[in-house]
C-alpha cells in the first residue's frame, strides 16, 4: 500500500466524520498498472471484446492514456454485457460483464475507498470485504449461536437486491465520506452506463450490476447505511434480549433471545428497508425458532423437530457443535 493510502486510512481512522475532497489524485499510473494485474486474466471480455492478454501487450501505453483520461475527464464508462447463468432452482442470474478498462478503473477507485470503508465498516459485515470469507461468517454466526442466547432466527433475503438498489441513496450515502466530485462522477457514470444484450443497450435506472468490479463496495456502503448502523442502534436502543447477527453482502442472518422481539425486528424492518426502495423475499425471508432449547421445546408442545436454514449455501444445523454447524448442500 502506498504511503498516500495508508495516510487516507489513517486519517479515516482518526476523523470519523471526515469528507474526503481530494482523492482521484491516489489513482496514479502505479495504481492502474497494479489493478490491472490483479483482475482474473481469463475473465470473459466486456462489450469492447478486450481480454486481458490483449490490453497487456503495450501495456504502460495504454495504462498512460488510460490515467491521462480519467483525470482530465474524458474517460467514458462502457455499458455492461449482459450474460446468464444458472442458478440452483434452474432460473437464470444475470450477471454484466465489464469492459476492461472500466474494471481496471473500478478496481483502483476500490482500493481507495477500502481505506476509508473498512474502517468505517461493521465487524459483522463479512462480504467481499478484504481478508474476510464465507467461512468466517460461517464461524462468527455458529460462535454467536454457540455462546449467546439465541432461541429465535431470521433468514433473511432482500429481494433483487443488486438490481434494485437507489442510485440516488447510493451516492447520497458515499457522500457521507465522498466529497470529491471527481470520485463521485466516476460512480455516478458506472451506475449509469446500462447495459448491453445482444447488441441493444438499456439504460439502468436503479440497481448496479452483478459482476462488475465495483458492485460489491457499492452494495455494502449501501447496506453499511441501510442495516448495518440501524441494526447497531435497534440492538443498543430498543432490544432487551440478547441479539447476534452476521451479514454477508445482502445474505444476512439474525438470532433473538424472544419470539416477540424477534417478530418486532421483522416489522421494522420490512419499513426500514421500503424507506430505500427494497423489500424482503417473502419465500425466502424465514422466522425459526433455532437454538440449544428449540428441541427441547417443540417436543414439550408436541411439535416435530426444529427446522434448519441456508447461509451461504450450508445448511446450519440445530446443535450448532463445532462439527454440526454446517456442511455443503
Amino acid at each position: 500500500m502506498s504511503q498516500g493510502l495508508s495516510g487516507v486510512r489513517q486519517a479515516a481512522r482518526e476523523r470519523k466524520q471526515e469528507r474526503f475532497t481530494a482523492l482521484l489524485h491516489h489513482l496514479t499510473v502505479t495504481l492502474l498498472r497494479d489493478s490491472f494485474y490483479a483482475l482474473k486474466r481469463q475473465a470473459a471480455p466486456g462489450v469492447d471484446g478486450v481480454t486481458w492478454k490483449e490490453y497487456e501487450t503495450g501495456l504502460e501505453d495504454q495504462i498512460a492514456d488510460l490515467h491521462s483520461r480519467v483525470h482530465r475527464g474524458a474517460y467514458q464508462a462502457q455499458p455492461s454485457r449482459r450474460v446468464y447463468i444458472p442458478k440452483a432452482d434452474g432460473r437464470q442470474r444475470p450477471l454484466g460483464v465489464a469492459a476492461l478498462e472500466d474494471k481496471i478503473v473500478q478496481q483502483a477507485v476500490v482500493t481507495i475507498l477500502n481505506q476509508i470503508y473498512e474502517v468505517d465498516f461493521k465487524g459483522f459485515s463479512y462480504g467481499f470485504r478484504p481478508g474476510r470469507n464465507p467461512h468466517q461468517a460461517l464461524d462468527a454466526l455458529a460462535v454467536g449461536i454457540q455462546t449467546k442466547r439465541v432461541n429465535w432466527v431470521l433468514d433473511a433475503d432482500i429481494r433483487g437486491f443488486f438490481d434494485n438498489l437507489s442510485h440516488e441513496w447510493a451516492i447520497k450515502f458515499i457522500e457521507h465520506r465522498v466529497a470529491d466530485r471527481r470520485i463521485l462522477r466516476l460512480i455516478q457514470k458506472w451506475l449509469k452506463a446500462g447495459v448491453s444484450e445482444d447488441g441493444q443497450w438499456s439504460e439502468s435506472k436503479v440497481g448496479t450490476p452483478q459482476g462488475a468490479v465495483v458492485s460489491p463496495l457499492i452494495a455494502n456502503v449501501y447496506l453499511h447505511y441501510v442495516f448495518d448502523l440501524w441494526i447497531e442502534a435497534w440492538r443498543r436502543k430498543v432490544a432487551v434480549g440478547e441479539v447476534v447477527v452476521v451479514r454477508y453482502a445482502d445474505d444476512l442472518v439474525v438470532g433473538f433471545e424472544s419470539r416477540a422481539e424477534a417478530e418486532r425486528f421483522l416489522s421494522e424492518f420490512r419499513e426500514r428497508l421500503a424507506k430505500f426502495g427494497l423489500e424482503l423475499h417473502a419465500d425466502k425471508t424465514r422466522l425459526i425458532e433455532f437454538g440449544q432449547l428449540a428441541e427441547r421445546n417443540r417436543k414439550r408442545r408436541g411439535e416435530g423437530k426444529p427446522e434448519t436454514f441456508t447461509f451461504l449455501g450450508f445448511s446450519v444445523l440445530q446443535k450448532c457443535t463445532d462439527k454440526e454447524v454446517a456442511w455443503p448442500n
